[in-house]
């Protein structure tokens, strides 16, 4: 079973970049598709970027689109989110999640990591 921890986040002024990590341990960290979810108060959780076990395959929340940067390195079990040009509707609490292969729904969560962008 992996775990996941989230680091980078922090109060940012809008127009300004954040980079997020998650480290995974306790897993094949190769075999999982990873995500970046968030959640922000009084709203759902929703997806802001995924990416397939290789790094090739990524995909956007149309609101990031051109402004957000999923990647991985597999050989430092890491994923990162480059966030840039972050809008004050970006304040959220970002989680890193992992999917087993062939799983529907991811099913390993970090802990959230507070993302607050102000105007």
């Amino acid at each position: 079973q992996v775990q996941l921890v989230e680091s980078g986040g922090g109060l940012v002024q809008a127009g300004g970049s954040l980079r997020l990590s998650c480290a995974a341990s306790g897993g094949t960290f190769s075999s999982y598709t990873m995500g970046w979810f968030r959640q922000a108060p009084g709203k759902e959780r929703e997806l802001v970027a995924g990416i397939t076990r290789g790094g090739i395959i990524r995909n956007y929340a149309d609101s990031v689109k051109g402004r957000f940067t999923i990647s991985r390195d597999n050989a430092k079990n890491t994923v990162y989110l480059q966030m840039n040009s972050l809008k004050p509707e970006d304040t959220a609490v970002y989680y890193c999640a992992a999917r087993d292969s062939g799983s529907p729904n991811y099913n390993y969560w970090g802990q959230g990591t507070q993302v607050t962008v102000s105007s």
